[in-house]
């Protein structure tokens, strides 16, 4: 590595007043800009219209860069998501622009990343040898087919979220939507972060709390290690069926990545910089 990189950021909201979010994801983006400045895409649904009303926009540059009032007057809907995008893995090209986009025999699929999948390889030569044809090089783009392949087999499209996040070996925060849903995934060792807002009716899930305040919104609480979170129709149901004892968070998220004004698991960004320089300063005296 050259140099320090940008890890993408990951924004969702839900309006249950049935307002168009398109905006307030946008905001949100540009408040988590900082984690990703190669890329940017919002996807929205409005969850009383017809089948397959999922509206998207997708480009290359900065959040101010791809969403002019034009893009932004063609994303009707009142739940949605966003992702700024840092590559991790895959190149820097349109086609690995996030959020990933499905139709498949079900319905439709939408989903944001940050994190790496380590074991992404596999699972894409697995689903290649049973007829799946990718458009980028992305493992987002892996792990978005395989939740929809699970979802042929699964009751509801969390069930299939907890199946194919039971696969993932990595670091990962996820945001998921189908036309009426939000699902919400953070990994199990709690690597990459996941917080939960409130906005009047409506709830916000973002990489940080700053992009939730920049919209209005009161922090709630961070999403658990290993929790997957579902909200829907007012309502949020969590699932733990990939909590486990042991956690490994990502030091770099407090002395790097994320925005000082950020609060992730209770923890101030600025306090964490200001504790870590004054131990450093006991530990190497000048």
């Amino acid at each position: 590595m050259d140099k320090l990189h940008e890890e993408c950021g990951v924004f969702g909201i839900v309006s249950n007043d049935d307002i168009d979010v398109a905006s307030d994801i946008g905001y949100g983006l540009i408040a988590l800009q900082h984690r990703g400045q190669e890329s940017a895409g919002i996807v929205v649904c409005d969850t009383k219209g017809p089948l397959g009303n999922i509206c998207i926009h997708r480009g290359m540059g900065l959040v101010s860069e791809v969403f002019d009032k034009h893009a932004m007057s063609t994303l009707r809907g009142n739940i949605g998501i966003g992702h700024v995008r840092y590559s991790t893995t895959g190149e820097s090209r349109v086609e690995n622009a996030q959020p990933v986009f499905l139709n498949y025999l079900k319905g439709t699929l939408a989903l944001a990343h940050n994190g790496n999948i380590i074991n992404a390889d596999n699972i894409r030569q697995e689903l290649i040898s049973c007829g799946a044809k990718f458009s980028g090089t992305t493992d987002s783009e892996v792990i978005a087919y395989k939740i929809a392949v699970e979802r042929l087999n699964s009751n509801s499209i969390e069930e299939a979220v907890i199946k194919v996040a039971k696969s993932l070996k990595g670091g990962y925060a996820l945001l998921i939507l189908s036309p009426q849903k939000l699902v919400g995934v953070r990994d199990p060792l709690g690597l990459k972060p996941l917080c939960l807002g409130k906005r009047g009716d409506d709830y916000i899930l973002a990489s940080e709390s700053a992009a939730i305040i920049s919209v209005g919104g009161e922090i709630l609480r961070d999403i658990e290690p290993g929790e997957i979170v579902t909200i829907s129709e007012g309502k949020i149901e969590s699932d733990y069926s990939l909590r486990q004892e042991k956690r490994a968070h990502c030091i770099f998220e407090y002395i790097y990545f994320a925005r000082q004004d950020s609060v992730m698991d209770g923890i101030s960004v600025h306090t964490a910089r200001l504790k870590g320089g004054a131990a450093i300063a006991r530990r190497f005296p000048v």
